[in-house]
């Protein structure tokens, strides 16, 4: 198992290491008494006193994105640079991050837990001018068979409570102002007003060392369909426009299957069947649509990307969808294709591109295009990102002979420390297709989160 090497600063000297040991001690000044500073902080740690998680990213790549529960994992894993510093508590929460540590090294049992929270204020609206809402997740990946092999068999689970934390919740406040679009996704209540939902409970098994995976039980799409580097609605974008393409009618999470594979050392396919019906309250409720209503969305993607380990860093792929009719939803069947392309230049800027066209199936939007960019500051801790966004919504989905939208966004992620991020976020929607009267619609939002 290749193990990367990762630098730790500290005040008078730089330690590289691997997961397993120190591999070289480096001053950061010349004066010889922070030499033996230097030196003494070295042999403490060579004798112990400090070690490393074991990563998620140390494991063989992921087919899946940065908002699966393997990237989420891996994300909130890695080393950052934070603006305050909480010594006490890192010492308060040291068992808790060993007892994690032992279960992941000791059993492959790697899990962790966040609750975010987003608030958004709309400068004019129709009804509503501001919402709020959280969500609590809890997450694990038990690798149960062959840890040692590229070959591993794996359970994975993912449990969210979301509940709104004003009269509305973000995910409703765009069509409160009369834009046709989110602002503020996964931030919704679930159906029925119940708060608490089962998002995946799933097999997944490697193959042929890790350049195959098979994935089967109770799904999430938008883990593995249309992914790049800013598809994660945790960290980055919460506009609709810029995560799982609007021109895609991907279904709550339910039953489903999926396979993928590197077809070459760059060329990757993935395909995919999934209950259209699903329901993440209703896990019992599943197995009947699925096996009765027999309603799917299928999917196929072909992309490249320069290495299996950056698939969805440096990633250029077209998807294509089909979703069939849903008698009770009173939903029409249909299809659609999407593009998408994306790069990750000197560790720092990702540049995307990314369209799409739908024809009925009940996706949001027929037809978009957008583009932007991000920029990792501070090693990849902070994050800066733009993006834009033309769109023309359904005629069957939200209503027929709408104009064209605009929207833009621009967020700034701080990490304010190891474990907590706030990232102010603006939208512009400009021409909101369900509020001719108003011009443009000014949205701020602030979303925290907290992992552990």
């Amino acid at each position: 198992m290749k193990k990367n090497l990762i630098w730790q600063d500290y005040e008078t000297c730089r330690v590289k290491y691997r997961i397993d040991h120190i591999v070289e001690i480096e001053t950061m000044q010349p004066e010889s008494s922070r030499k033996w500073i230097c030196l003494f902080t070295g042999m403490l740690l060579l004798a112990g006193s400090f070690s490393l998680p074991v990563s998620a990213a140390e494991e063989a790549p992921e087919f899946s994105g940065p908002n699966s529960v393997r990237g989420t994992l891996r994300e909130d894993e890695a080393p950052k640079e934070k603006v305050i510093r909480f010594k006490g508590m890192d010492r308060l929460l040291k068992p808790y991050f060993d007892f994690k540590e032992r279960l992941n090294t000791e059993h492959g049992f790697a899990f962790g837990t966040d609750y975010t929270a987003l608030y958004q204020r709309a400068d004019e609206s129709l009804g509503r001018d501001s919402a709020a809402g959280g969500i609590y997740r809890l997450f694990a990946d038990w690798t149960l068979f062959d840890r040692d092999s590229g070959n591993t068999g794996a359970l994975v689970v993912k449990v969210e409570n979301r509940h709104r934390l004003d009269t509305m919740v973000p995910q409703n406040l765009g069509f409160e102002t009369g834009y046709a679009g989110l602002t503020g996704v996964p931030f919704s209540n679930y159906s029925g007003n119940r708060d608490w939902g089962l998002t995946n409970l799933f097999w997944r098994q490697r193959l042929g060392q890790g350049r195959m995976s098979f994935v089967a039980g109770w799904v999430d799409v938008t883990d593995y369909l249309d992914v790049y580097g800013m598809i994660n609605p945790w960290t980055s974008f919460t506009n609709l426009a810029f995560l799982t393409s609007p021109t895609i009618a991907a279904p709550n999470q339910g039953l489903g299957a999926s396979l993928a594979f590197m077809a070459t050392d760059n060329i990757y396919v993935i395909g995919g069947l999934a209950d259209a019906n699903g329901d993440a309250t209703d896990p019992k409720g599943g197995f009947d649509t699925f096996f009765n209503d027999s309603e799917y969305f299928k999917h196929i993607e072909v992309g490249w990307t320069s290495a299996q380990q950056k698939l969805y860093l440096d990633n250029v792929h077209i998807t294509l969808w089909q979703a069939d009719e849903r008698d009770d939803a009173r939903v029409l069947d249909g299809w659609g294709a999407s593009f998408s392309a994306a790069t990750f230049i000197d560790g720092k800027w990702m540049p995307f591109l990314r369209g799409g066209y739908a024809h009925d199936g009940g996706a949001l939007w027929e037809k978009s295009v957008s583009t932007g960019l991000g920029y990792y500051v501070k090693g990849r801790s902070d994050l800066l990102g733009l993006g834009l966004n033309w769109n023309r919504p359904s005629n069957t989905a939200v209503g027929p002979d709408l104009d064209d939208q605009y929207t833009m966004e621009a967020f700034y992620r701080i990490q304010l420390t190891r474990r907590l991020a706030v990232t102010p976020d603006v939208q512009l929607i400009v021409d909101p297709a369900l509020n001719p009267d108003e011009d443009k619609i000014w949205v701020l939002g602030l979303r925290a989160r907290l992992a552990l």
